[in-house]
């Protein structure tokens, strides 16, 4: 049987070339960061809870991170996995998730392409936060 983050990760890269939209949460009228991951972790058979009231930039994310556990994901470390997910910091008071494909490979919303795309690196973006499906899920 396929894992959930297995699932999770080649549901993400499917998504690739669906259009940005801040807040977008459906793929039919566009997706940012966040809306990659839910409708991944959705249609991979994972449970769904997305932070509402979020902007392109905020000072305080606390609030947000709780609905990372709530959909699975806990912290980790070392190199990327595919099917994990990294908050990094792309600019001041501007946070980012990246869904992994690999150790250097990511899938993510690109507000300046207007599109997701799959990228290799994060180089100058902190990483501010790693999460991993649990592995008995799925």
């Amino acid at each position: 049987m396929t894992s959930l983050a297995e699932r999770f990760a080649a549901q993400a890269e499917a998504l690739v070339g669906t259009p940005f939209r801040l807040g977008g949460s459906d793929p039919a009228t566009g997706l940012d960061c966040i809306g990659i991951a839910a409708c991944a972790l959705g249609r991979a058979g994972g449970e769904v809870h997305s932070p509402a009231g979020y902007a392109l930039r905020n000072i305080d994310i606390d609030r947000f991170l709780e609905t990372a556990a709530k959909s699975g994901l806990h912290p980790a470390g070392g190199e990327p996995r595919r099917g994990d997910v990294l908050l990094v910091r792309t600019g001041p008071a501007q946070h980012h998730l990246l869904v992994a494909l690999g150790t250097d490979r990511f899938v993510h919303a690109h507000a300046g392409l207007r599109r997701a795309v799959v990228q290799s690196g994060v180089e100058g973006w902190p990483v501010c936060k790693h999460w991993r499906l649990a592995e008995n899920q799925g």
